[in-house]
């Protein structure tokens, strides 16, 4: 007997894929957004400076007077970003996935514009990330078989109502599913019988 599951990974409660070492598996869920992405310092509410992604649409402008500095002083870079909606197979979770490593991007284009492969969202991808730093480097494939997306992901995924266009703005995506999120606790708490000895220690 062992003390833990075989293949037993912490869960995460991430809205968010970031790759891991190693293979990450994941299915397109969503057409992707795409558009160019810079980081800016700003002051938030409680007076603290915090660094945050801007993103607009590729069509839409952006001055100078924008685009903040990075560490060294210098004008922060510009990246060309793609982001959907996934299933995370490793996580078990559905997520949303940004993605502005052009390797990636063409390979998933490659498989897209392929006649074997096609729809994004009738296959796995794998993405293999290895090395750090400058020296980080990620292999893409299509995994197989071609089948579609399993209903239970399909459904929970429409039920979610992701907003993606919200990137743009700088609100949350995940906006409409954490307000029902946020309703179905309050109306547990309203079920909670005063007189039971639990509810002291709520």
């Amino acid at each position: 007997m062992t003390f833990l599951p075989e293949g037993y990974k912490e869960p995460t409660t991430e809205n968010y894929m970031k790759f891991q070492d190693g293979e990450n598996h994941f299915r397109i869920l969503s057409s992707a957004i795409v558009g160019t992405e810079f980081w800016k310092e700003e002051t938030n509410d409680k007076g603290e400076k915090v660094r945050k992604p801007v993103r607009r649409r590729l069509d839409e402008a952006i001055t100078p007077d924008e685009i903040g500095v990075d560490k060294y002083g210098e004008p922060e870079k510009m990246k060309h970003f793609w982001a959907f909606v996934v299933y995370n197979r490793d996580a078990k979770r559905i997520q949303i996935l940004e993605i502005t490593q052009k390797t990636i991007q063409r390979a998933i284009k490659s498989l897209v514009n392929s006649k074997k492969w096609g729809d994004p969202q009738n296959y796995d991808i794998m993405v293999e990330r290895s090395g750090e730093g400058l020296e980080t480097d990620y292999v893409t494939q299509g995994e197989p078989p071609l089948e579609p997306t399993e209903k239970d992901i399909v459904k929970g995924y429409k039920a979610m109502n992701i907003n993606l266009e919200a990137l743009f703005d700088g609100d949350d995506p995940f906006k409409v599913q954490n307000e029902i999120e946020d309703r179905n606790d309050d109306s547990a708490k309203d079920e909670i019988d005063p007189n039971d000895p639990e509810f002291d220690n709520l």
